[in-house]
């Protein structure tokens, strides 16, 4: 009894060092949006700014065109989501609801896909894009993320941990499968389809690699590859370089902070059990 408060003492001490770390360069990257380019190559480095100026805020947007950027990420972000979902739900319920044969072992074989990592794809996908004529296009960025095999994984397993019961019952009331997966299944996993809506927004919001091999115009460049206007031959400001991350940056925070707590309990329910 004696040792428990110093155990949980110990172990706040490590989640909060882990906070702090995390947080940091978020912090540090929001305060250094507002310096001077003096305060920014001081050294030692200064932590406050002497005056929260929003000039450099100002120049980035005319630097670069952040309102073409913004609007090609969030239509990238929302169709990508939206058929993300929509895949993502009728192979969860196929997999844990429909019987056929070799089931388990197609589930199996796209769960070795896993560990396949995205750049070793890069390649392919740029091909069938390109003989797609494609590239430079807003398509382009969507086709290749319109599936995900983690977020079928999540979802599989929420929906296993579904009585049969309460699938029987509404057969014999006379609802198809269809029906069953749309009026019974997905509100009640309601929380694992939050969570995998969020994480692919952000993760699609954020895309940096396969926007920047697609995108070569301002017509399909999204928000994350716009920040290349402030690397220049003749070297970084990073305090607006800072300011139009922070731009980039600041809604997906937004978004996760709000969220968090939806993200932190769908992923338990759906990678618990099943």
């Amino acid at each position: 009894m004696k040792q428990f408060p110093i155990k949980k003492i110990v172990v706040y001490l490590l989640l909060s060092l882990g906070a702090i770390t995390m947080v940091f360069p978020y912090v540090w990257m929001i305060l250094s949006s507002f310096k001077t380019p003096a305060e920014v190559a001081t050294t030692p480095p200064t932590w406050w700014p002497s005056s929260f100026a929003f000039t450099n805020f100002v120049y980035a947007f005319h630097t670069a065109p952040f309102g073409q950027y913004f609007i090609n990420s969030l239509i990238v972000t929302s169709c990508v989501v939206l058929l993300t979902l929509t895949t993502t739900i009728l192979a969860a319920f196929a997999f844990s609801r429909l019987k056929f044969p070799g089931r388990d072992i197609l589930f199996t074989g796209l769960l070795a896909l896993m560990m396949v990592p995205f750049e070793m794809m890069i390649i392919t996908n740029y091909a069938t894009i390109s003989k797609l004529h494609l590239i430079n296009t807003i398509p382009g960025l969507i086709i290749p993320f319109t599936s995900s095999i983690f977020y079928t994984y999540v979802l599989r397993n929420f929906f296993l941990s579904i009585p049969d019961s309460l699938y029987w019952s509404a057969r014999i009331d006379g609802a198809s499968n269809w029906q069953y997966l749309w009026k019974v299944m997905v509100p009640i996993a309601k929380p694992s389809i939050i969570t995998i809506t969020l994480l692919n927004a952000i993760l699609s919001w954020n895309s940096f690699l396969w926007p920047l091999l697609i995108a070569n115009t301002n017509s399909a460049r999204t928000l994350p590859i716009g920040l290349y206007a402030f690397i220049t031959e003749g070297g970084v400001r990073y305090e607006r370089l800072m300011a139009a991350a922070t731009i980039v940056v600041i809604p997906m925070i937004i978004l996760f902070l709000l969220a968090r707590k939806h993200i932190i309990s769908g992923v338990a329910k759906g990678g618990l059990k099943g």
